[in-house]
């Protein structure tokens, strides 16, 4: 029965049940979130504000990372071993909050999992389609994300058009703590300026497809054309996850239940101090305490 729940297609866990997973299902369940670094931490966020009844286990490959300048089976493998980790940490239910391993590695990542898989890319088409008048999207994201050109089949197959642009440059500025820095509002603009250009003049919204650039929405409202609506994948996928667990949450919860605060975990694969002093970023709270493990090659 759990290997069934594994195998939900990841674009129907917001709108379909499955009563398998129901008696596995707590009420307060725990949520594992994956990302080869930093940058998931702002779909934790996400997760925060709008499922605080839940509990987190994160974890952050930052001894592999990045991912995106790796092959795809490599990924996979990675993405793979996160999850049984998590599974094994308690996890009733698995985010993939890096684009990279959600653009090449969703189907594996699904298959092998023994729980239900959300990724960020078809939440955040999903909102971009909700959100567009004239059918048109920029979509801007890492290399590696825009290569595999999943924002584009997801948006495609809702009939929108979509334009993809690679901005390499974003996430070393994120890192560096340069948010509202002179030099990224230049950077941004370049790249903005080269997105909505020709026949995507007009597009009218803006998919945020790579999870450090939520720290950045305010400068990009700013460089982006007016008219333009920006969709936060993060923010996007945690609304799935809310839709998905409001189907399979035991019912009966006290108020002082829904009101206790989240028990959250961190794993990180590389240097605990140094995710904690730049994971605070990105999560927009102090990291009190991170667990460091090591994954087999």
């Amino acid at each position: 029965m759990r290997a069934k729940a594994g195998r939900i297609p990841q674009e129907k866990l917001s709108n379909e049940s499955n009563s398998n997973l129901q008696p596995s299902m707590t009420r307060r369940p725990t949520i594992g979130v994956f990302d080869s670094g930093f940058g998931g931490l702002t779909v934790l966020k996400a997760l925060l504000e709008l499922i605080p009844g839940a509990d987190y286990a994160y974890f952050g490959d930052t001894a592999r990372l990045p991912y995106g300048s790796k092959s795809v089976e490599t990924v996979a493998r990675y993405a793979v071993e996160a999850a049984h980790f998590l599974e094994s940490h308690g996890a009733q239910l698995l985010v993939i909050a890096c684009n990279t391993a959600t653009a090449l590695a969703l189907e594996r990542i699904t298959v092998s999992a023994r729980v239900p898989v959300v990724g960020v890319v078809e939440p955040g088409a999903e909102a971009a389609s909700a959100a567009s008048k004239n059918q048109k999207a920029v979509v801007i994201g890492t290399e590696a994300t825009v290569s595999s050109h999943a924002y584009q089949k997801a948006l495609e197959s809702r009939g929108l058009q979509a334009q993809e642009k690679a901005c390499p440059l974003l996430v070393p500025l994120v890192e560096e703590g340069w948010i509202e820095h002179a030099v990224t509002e230049q950077v941004a603009k370049i790249y903005l300026d080269e997105a909505f250009a020709g026949e995507f003049r007009d597009a009218d919204v803006l998919v945020l497809g790579c999870t450090h650039y939520p720290l950045l929405k305010p400068l990009l409202r700013r460089v982006a054309p007016t008219h333009v609506t920006v969709v936060d994948s993060a923010e996007s996928t945690a609304r799935a996850v809310a839709s998905h667990l409001r189907q399979f949450v035991l019912p009966g919860s006290t108020e002082e239940e829904r009101r206790a605060h989240p028990r959250l975990k961190f794993f990180v694969t590389d240097s605990v101090e140094k995710f904690r002093r730049m994971g605070g970023r990105f999560l927009g709270r102090v990291i009190e305490d991170a667990e460091h493990v090591d994954l087999k090659e």
